[in-house]
């Protein structure tokens, strides 16, 4: 689980995104004051302990800095701790992985490891990574052992782990019936079976690779289903495979975002570059007052420390703090003395600071819902305001959900270089200087300009005072460039993701649409590349074999990959151009349905 969202998508949002109260008298802003007071005050328990969860499971989220749970974890926990089998819809990135981890690491019981309890099927190897760690993070009070198999680790290293005894396996299809081929993963202790991005898993090709699984489980067990769309083919195996599933959809479209003059953009960084896109991001906007958003409550210490180190007056804000601590903090943030309040979710519930005039997502939030409420913090009553979301290239999928929900654009903005800060502090100065040429009490300062006429000319004399305030300013910064990888979010033309090459090998000179797999690649703006594949029809190559054996082995995703041409003994498979060497080099040393194939870039 990557999010804490609170349960603020529950309030009526127009009233808290929309209005705002007109000025008031004295004891009117006494009450506003004392309600906000008051809400702060109330306890701040952690969320997930109402779920009835296991006391090392609770320690383990509660060390994390986990406070509320999402809005999928707090439907679906309870469903799945009571054995149900269970039908979910909602977004890549909303906690679904919290949500079957923890009712799965239930089942451990405290046993050690031997058969799995639970399998976990997954599109990606880097998810299956990712999900693998979830386990390890929210089961460590537990022991619980989980191992990840997927295509393109030594698969020796699997074996060796799942002889050692394992609770929880997750992998992708491919690999999982590997193992199962070899008879080094038993099936026969499983309780749980989960599908996570099971659209995403279709879409590759892995739809008869799945039903081989779950036939191949030889009792009843708890079959979980998540997926970000509901095609007829998720319905069927859902049909086929759960018995009397709950059906939980948290992609909510009914709220509407009413954003009044609140500038929204992006910025895609890395995680590692984040804290240093934030102060740059900053130093250029230059906040009145800015409030970041968190996800946990280590995520908040550590940024207001960074952000501190960078000349910021920070102050943090989060459920683990006592009340005198948080009355200092909302203090220092409404007279003025901290310029940045940086929070969870949890904690900045019901705040209203007129200073406020920017809005930061640290992090794309899971829920859409979320999004609104943070942004209604600024722009109230015809105020200008910013909301500023730092995004991860993965989270995509995020941003367009918010989109959909507010039916507004979220612009994609490069992060500032250093160039582009360096200006900023000159025009910052400028204008410093400028507003000190109107003060009217300037001819005091004649006996320094004497004092130093001697030594230069007055130019010169205001070149040294220029450069000693810009200084002092504190806008002399050691900076290093922050990749720009704005282009790994670029949007897809309308109608443009469908399209298929005319220029392809093939019958005609074309891929038919009946062996084409996804998306054309050049779909996103870049040329395409042809791998040739030494394996064919005749030996049961299908397209999700190629789609799911190079989604596993490189950093490409189903989407980026196709068309497809299948042949009786050969395929050609469409790539971006620029990662044709790459798909060559790591098909090259893997199989595919056991084979070894031979592979180059296709010409005609």
């Amino acid at each position: 689980m990557r999010d804490t969202v609170s349960d603020d998508h529950n309030e009526h949002h127009g009233d808290d995104a929309v209005t705002d109260p007109q000025p008031t008298d004295t004891a009117a802003d006494t009450a506003a004051t004392e309600t906000v007071a008051a809400e702060l005050a109330a306890p701040h328990e952690n969320g997930f302990a109402a779920l009835g969860l296991r006391p090392e499971v609770l320690k383990a989220l509660d060390e994390l800095g986990y406070e509320e749970p999402t809005p999928i974890q707090r439907e679906t926990i309870p469903y799945l701790m009571a054995g149900k089998d269970l039908l979910g819809q909602a977004a890549t990135g909303t906690g679904k992985t919290a949500a079957f981890a923890i009712p799965a690491l239930q089942l451990i019981d405290g046993r050690a490891a031997s058969k799995p309890v639970a399998l976990v099927l997954v599109p990606t190897r880097e998810l299956a990574m990712q999900v693998s760690e979830a386990f390890f993070r929210y089961g460590k009070n537990l022991n619980a052992k989980c191992v990840p198999v997927y295509g393109g680790q030594p698969i020796f290293r699997q074996l060796q782990a799942l002889d050692r005894g394992v609770h929880i396996v997750v992998g992708t299809p491919g690999r999982v019936i590997d193992h199962i081929g070899r008879g080094s993963l038993n099936l026969d202790g499983i309780k749980m079976v989960v599908l996570d991005e099971a659209d995403e898993m279709l879409d590759m090709g892995f739809a008869d690779d799945i039903e081989s699984i779950l036939e191949g489980i030889p009792h009843d067990h708890q079959t979980v289903l998540f997926s970000a769309t509901m095609p007829p083919r998720i319905n069927s195996i859902a049909k086929r495979y759960q018995t009397d599933p709950v059906k939980i959809n948290v992609v909510r479209g009914d709220t509407k975002a009413s954003a009044g003059k609140v500038r929204q953009c992006a910025y895609v960084v890395q995680r590692n570059h984040k804290p240093a896109a934030l102060g740059r991001i900053l130093d250029i906007e230059s906040p009145g007052g800015a409030l970041v958003f968190c996800r946990t409550r280590t995520e908040v210490d550590q940024l207001t420390e960074t952000m501190n180190a960078r000349g910021y007056r920070a102050e943090a804000l989060h459920g683990g703090m006592d009340q005198a601590q948080r009355d200092r903090v909302m203090s220092r943030l409404r007279d003025g003395t901290a310029e940045l309040l940086v929070a969870t979710d949890v904690a900045a519930r019901g705040l209203d600071v007129d200073t406020l005039t920017h809005v930061v997502n640290y992090d794309v939030p899971s829920a859409p819902e979320s999004y609104v409420h943070r942004i209604g913090r600024v722009g109230r009553a015809g105020r200008e305001g910013v909301a500023i979301t730092l995004a991860e290239p993965r989270e995509q999928r995020l941003l367009a959900n918010i989109e959909r929900l507010t039916k507004l654009p979220i612009q994609i903005v490069k992060v500032p270089s250093v160039a582009d800060l360096r200006a900023a502090q000159l025009d910052q100065t400028v204008a410093s200087i400028r507003e000190s040429l109107a003060a009217d009490d300037l001819d005091a300062y004649y006996p320094v300009l004497n004092a130093l006429s001697g030594d230069a000319n007055e130019k010169l004399i205001a070149l040294a005072a220029i450069r000693l305030f810009h200084e002092l300013a504190g806008n002399v910064v050691d900076e290093t460039e922050i990749p720009d990888i704005s282009h790994r979010m670029e949007r897809r033309p309308e109608g443009g993701g469908d399209k298929f090459d005319r220029g392809a090998p093939g019958k005609g000179g074309k891929f038919e649409r009946g062996d084409s797999g996804p998306r054309d690649p050049r779909s996103k703006g870049g040329t395409t590349g042809f791998v040739y594949v030494s394996l064919g029809r005749g030996m049961g190559i299908r397209p999700g074999d190629l789609v799911g054996a190079i989604a596993n082995e490189t950093d490409l995703v189903g989407r980026e990959i196709g068309p497809i041409k299948i042949t009786e003994k050969f395929s050609v498979v469409g790539v971006p151009d620029k990662a044709v060497d790459k798909v060559i080099a790591a098909l090259k040393n893997t199989t595919i349905k056991g084979k070894k194939p031979t592979v180059r870039r296709y010409t005609d």
